[in-house]
């Protein structure tokens, strides 16, 4: 394929869309799976497809979903090394996928960068001379490997906001990732390819914290502006303002229903709001310091907040009425996660640590220890035996929530 290059630039625009669109379906409908595994790991036909403009990089990456290249492996014109080979690729592109968008001509050396190691399969040492002897303009050639790459944790990377993300909520179904930012935005993006769908603008300051409806059609955000709003995930229409707050809103929850939500503040108040109406329906009162982080229990009949006075606060949603304090931290809490089944709690804290508690008792069950710097955010897995936290020293820590065991951490933020 060294001539793909010239003999699609001599055609006309009409026939290089619909070639460069229709060429790997084609393949694989007529079962001719070597072509096209020779055609996606052609660099002319990357290059092609990524610099015309009615395609892109999110195209190129669905054209190596078209077969799945495991149940591939045994197909005698279709072996596991191709199929790996093929996945590598893919995966490089979907890390450098940000990065593409912003600046096509950055192909070259972000696929060397990403690909370039002794111990990739000889399909990929192959690209990577194509790569150098195709590459006509100027670019960034590695000597060693300098960046991410492909196949490990780290899967795509969202790019757009202007300043620091301070919280995301992901829709029940999976589909969408909401960011909020201290670029007084939100921004909602598709999961799948990366996409960013819209930017929800209104709010004057940082938006500190965010949540979705259980239904996955609201998202309520919280802000440094001492108000939250309520959006339209569909169509990011502002639907309204709660006010009420005398003081930034660092925190938010929705009840399980999806009717009321729970924000808290630097006023020192949990206050619960009428999700349909607007209506500011009670006060939480009795905190001593700023309320930083809140969860609602699975049943929806308790609170949790994480406070500045290094202690949570349990209370009665019904009554309005506190239950029981979890004193045990030694600097302020900052995040809070109830655990699927309703039982346990798990705390971060600026103390450095997560605490994990009976929330029946109020009794501490074990502290998990390892990050250097404090704890900023935290959640739990769906089937509720791991935890997730982020912290200020710019990892993520996964860990088994029945023995307190560090599974493994997770780098590549270079800035908390």
């Amino acid at each position: 394929m060294e001539e793909f290059a010239d003999k699609l630039a001599a055609q006309s625009p009409a026939f290089q869309r619909a070639y460069l669109g229709s060429l790997a379906p084609s393949l694989v409908k007529s079962g001719n799976l070597e072509k096209y595994y020779k055609t996606l790991t052609d660099f002319d036909f990357i290059t092609a497809k990524i610099n015309h403009p009615e395609f892109g990089v999110q195209p190129l990456i669905e054209d190596y979903d078209l077969i799945d290249h495991r149940e591939m492996s045994n197909n005698s014109e279709y072996n596991f090394k191709k199929g790996t080979s093929l996945e590598l690729i893919q995966s490089a592109l979907r890390l450098s996928a940000h990065i593409l968008v912003a600046g096509k001509r950055q192909l070259a050396s972000q696929l060397h960068g990403r690909l370039l190691n002794q111990k990739m399969p000889e399909e990929i040492q192959e690209l990577l001379v194509q790569i150098k002897q195709r590459t006509t303009t100027p670019w960034l050639c590695a000597l060693t490997p300098s960046l991410t790459p492909p196949g490990g944790r780290l899967l795509r990377t969202l790019n757009g906001h202007s300043k620091s993300v301070n919280a995301v909520a992901v829709t029940l179904n999976g589909q969408q990732v909401i960011s909020a930012s201290s670029d007084s935005t939100l921004k909602v993006w598709n999961l799948a390819t990366g996409e960013e769908l819209f930017t929800l603008n209104g709010h004057s300051n940082s938006v500190f914290a965010v949540a979705v409806t259980p239904n996955g059609q609201q998202v309520i955000s919280a802000s440094d502006d001492n108000t939250l709003k309520v959006w339209n995930l569909a169509t990011g229409e502002e639907l309204f303002t709660l006010n009420g707050h005398s003081g930034p809103v660092r925190a938010v929850a929705v009840t399980p229903d999806g009717q009321q939500v729970i924000s808290g503040s630097d006023d020192n108040t949990l206050k619960v709001w009428n999700l349909a109406t607007g209506e500011e329906l009670f006060t939480l009162n009795g905190y001593s310091g700023p309320v930083s982080a809140v969860a609602v229990t699975p049943d929806g009949q308790q609170v949790i907040s994480g406070l500045d006075d290094n202690t949570l606060k349990v209370w009665n949603l019904a009554t309005g009425k506190e239950q029981f304090t979890l004193n045990g931290h030694s600097s302020p809490v900052r995040a809070v996660a109830v655990t699927p089944d309703g039982q346990r709690v798990i705390s971060g804290s600026v103390d450095d640590t997560l605490k994990v508690w009976n929330l029946a008792t109020g009794e501490e069950l074990f502290t998990l220890t390892g990050h250097s710097q404090w704890v900023r955010a935290v959640a739990v897995t769906p089937d509720g035996q791991r935890v997730i936290s982020g912290s200020v020293d710019d990892t993520l820590k996964v860990w088994n929530l029945a023995t307190g065991e560090e599974l493994f951490t997770l780098t590549g933020h270079s800035q908390w």
